[in-house]
């Protein structure tokens, strides 16, 4: 359980999401992640990065709970900057890196697949920002390189999700697969990477980053400079709360 990686004769490194049963990292698993991609990268044998995960969904996002049961900020304030910091980490790790998405990606996986080079996904997975309904804000940075930009804002705004196919058509999300065929997938597409010289595909991943329109470490952080506002108000607070009590009930009912 948690951040696990694996590396194949030919170069392809598989980093590998596991905190049942939803995939909320509490904080030390983000930086762990943030961690594991940046060595991976820097491991000269590395040709491509595949980033998976295990359980029902890919990433459920922060783990809410962690911050209410934690008192003061301190909490709160990992859980930001090891958001950041995996999501950086993803985005500048020095080999391509391509998102296996199954099932549910929200919050924080969003952030994760929306600095990814290549997305592939299952019939079955959705993509959504649930923040505003959290008391949070941030990954609209991410969320908007994964769809138009009046889309964005509408499911922003109104915390609705949008499917793999959805995705597709607008070409952000490079396949959709079945479920089972999913890993097959992200590792058919990392060999064929894996084959090209990697000199070159590092260097190209450089470029194709310092061409890029969007600041996304300066945006995201901006971002999150708003979720921050939300918590010395209080209006944070109470949002994860409400969110929490719900999971509560809706476990007491299910019993």
């Amino acid at each position: 359980m948690g951040i696990s990686s694996s590396h194949t004769e030919n170069g392809i490194v598989e980093v590998t999401i596991d905190f049942p049963p939803v995939n909320a990292l509490p904080a030390r698993g983000w930086f762990e992640l943030a961690e594991t991609i940046t060595c991976a990268g820097e491991d000269e044998d590395a040709r491509v990065v595949v980033l998976r995960a295990e359980n029902r969904g890919f990433c459920a996002g922060v783990d809410l709970k962690e911050m209410q049961r934690t008192p003061g900020h301190d909490a709160l304030i990992a859980a930001n900057r090891g958001c950041a910091k995996a999501f950086g980490a993803v985005y500048d790790c020095a080999v391509p890196v391509i998102a296996a998405v199954q099932g549910f990606c929200l919050g924080g996986g969003v952030g994760l697949v929306g600095n990814a080079d290549v997305v592939i996904a299952s019939e079955d997975a959705y993509f959504g920002l649930p923040e505003v309904d959290r008391g949070a804000l941030g990954a609209a940075t991410h969320l908007a390189r994964l769809v138009p930009q009046h889309l964005m804002r509408a499911l922003y705004y109104t915390a609705s999700n949008v499917t793999a196919a959805q995705l597709h058509h607008h070409g952000s999300v490079y396949r959709v697969v079945a479920r089972d065929a999913l890993d097959d997938a992200a590792r058919e597409l990392a060999q064929e990477i894996a084959k090209k010289d990697t000199a070159v595909i590092r260097r190209a991943k450089e470029a194709i980053n310092g061409i890029d329109p969007q600041r996304v470490h300066t945006s995201y952080r901006f971002e999150q400079g708003f979720t921050f506002e939300l918590n010395l108000t209080g209006a944070a607070d109470r949002a994860r709360q409400a969110f929490v009590d719900g999971n509560h009930a809706r476990q007491a009912n299910d019993s």
